[in-house]
């Protein structure tokens, strides 16, 4: 049972991935992540020792902490941001028993370079409609919480991801490795390559591919994604505010996708004769 300062790992597992999920941020020394080098999705790596100096970065956030085993590092760095205003709870267990519950982990060398500010960025063609804010959403929700995301001309964003220091998506073209491969989405890549082939993940790919690819037949729920992604970009001129409509949008769909494949509505409900 978990106390009042630790979160056991089912229920971060629940909390992961959707838009309630604190900040994660794995204090594991060097050499313990240099032995399995991946992270729980969506934490940031900081230094335990030097907490003093990082912990107003997350002032006004909840946290959660993560070291190997959930003991001394894990409780000690959560019990300082505490002492630092910060509301903060260790994982029981640490990495070692989140690797064992067989959940997924993101493989840090598949992580862009963060800017000077911590955040990865990603560039892509203007006019997301599908593929570009699954992608979106899906880094945001499960490698880096805060990404940026430049939405450029197509012919410039080689170029602007170069100038930038980003990370160009979505784009077909020689050496562009988070791109569409054989009849799969970017988001399906994205999926594998981030470690992320979990039940519902796969489930929402397909209903991607199927709305992205006009294979509408792959999934029934990939018309209803093609309709909700296409009314969007009517309804938004500017792609940061289609965006964050599109972050609820796929938040329902993967909640959907994990929690909801058997519930039915019927209407109008039976009622017993009289």
């Amino acid at each position: 049972m978990s106390s009042f300062t630790t979160i056991s790992v089912e229920k971060l597992a629940r909390l992961i991935g959707t838009p309630r999920c604190p900040v994660l941020i794995d204090v594991c020394t060097e050499d313990d992540f240099a032995c399995d080098p991946r992270l729980i999705p969506g934490a940031v790596r900081r230094p335990f020792a030097s907490v003093s100096d990082w912990a107003q970065e997350f002032k006004g956030r909840s946290v959660i902490v993560i070291c190997k085993k959930g003991l001394k590092l894990g409780q000690g760095v959560a019990a300082w941001l505490r002492h630092e205003g910060i509301p903060a709870d260790s994982l029981e267990g640490g990495v070692v028993a989140w690797s064992e519950a067989g959940l997924p982990m993101v493989p840090e060398a598949k992580i862009p370079d963060r800017d000077p500010r911590g955040r990865t960025i990603w560039v892509t063609r203007a006019r997301p409609k599908i593929d570009r804010v699954a992608c979106s959403w899906l880094i945001r929700r499960f490698v880096d919480p805060s990404a940026v995301f430049l939405f450029v001309h197509p012919s410039q964003v080689l170029a602007a991801a170069e100038r930038f220091g980003g990370t160009a998506f979505d784009l077909e073209g020689e050496g562009v490795f988070w791109s569409h491969r054989g009849d799969k989405c970017t988001f399906d890549t994205m999926v594998e390559e981030f470690g992320l082939t979990t039940e519902p993940l796969l489930r929402l790919a397909t209903i991607v591919r199927g709305a992205d690819t006009a294979r509408l037949d792959l999934a029934p729920e990939a018309p209803g994604l093609l309709a909700a992604s296409l009314g969007l970009s009517r309804m938004y001129s500017d792609d940061l505010e289609q965006l964050e409509a599109g972050m609820d949008l796929y938040d329902a769909f993967y909640r959907w996708c994990r929690d909801a494949v058997d519930e039915t509505h019927n209407w109008p409900a039976k009622t017993s004769g009289v």
